[in-house]
């Protein structure tokens, strides 16, 4: 079992980085969370959890071990797998996600796509005892870019989380006008609640 890696960023978008430790480049599946907290950097250490399939091995990586935990917690949940898990933890971070689940706030987590009512509700009722009160996170927003590339970063997101490239595109677009400024990480987010 994976640990950590401490190494140099290699890659990093939305979705996924990639981090090279000792000449092997590990490819992790990462939150917007995570992206922001890496966002800008050249190294780094991420938390690791591996998913082991059938098919595939998968990496999930995570800016603290409390993100991590969650990500375990949300994937004990029956429905619940690690790509839901991960697109929760993009809708909502994780100091959010726990006063969601601490105050029963179904409706916060209805408006992550792929999460009905019932699946929320089996969330909040299996995790209301296992979650606790996370300290603090660091704050780290992404850093702002030229909005074509905003654009471009946001619709590979949304993309890879695997929703439509054209929708993604209309509604990455609609954001970007209305709101020029916004980090990558923040347009993702609105186009998660948006689709």
């Amino acid at each position: 079992m994976i640990e950590y890696i401490k190494g140099e960023i290699v890659e990093l978008t939305p979705a996924r980085m990639v981090m090279e430790c000792a000449g092997i480049g590990y490819e992790l599946n990462i939150s917007l969370t995570t992206y922001s907290a890496f966002n800008g950097r050249q190294t780094g250490k991420i938390y690791v959890l591996e998913v082991i399939r059938e098919d595939a091995h998968i990496l999930f990586g995570f800016a603290d071990k409390q993100e991590r935990e969650l990500f375990t917690q949300l994937t004990s949940v029956s429905g619940v797998g690690p790509n839901t898990a991960r697109m929760i933890l993009s809708s909502l971070p994780p100091e959010e996600l726990v006063q969601v689940i601490v105050s029963k706030n179904e409706a916060a987590l209805t408006a992550v796509k792929g999460i009905g009512l019932k699946t929320a509700q089996r969330i909040l009722v299996d995790l209301k005892n296992k979650v606790k009160l996370l300290g603090e996170a660091p704050a780290t927003p992404g850093a702002l870019m030229g909005n074509a590339d905003v654009v471009e970063e946001a619709v590979a997101a949304l993309v890879m989380l695997g929703f439509p490239k054209a929708a993604s595109q209309k509604t990455v677009l609609s954001i970007v006008k209305t709101s020029p400024a916004l980090p990558v990480e923040q347009v993702v987010k609105s186009a998660l609640r948006m689709l």
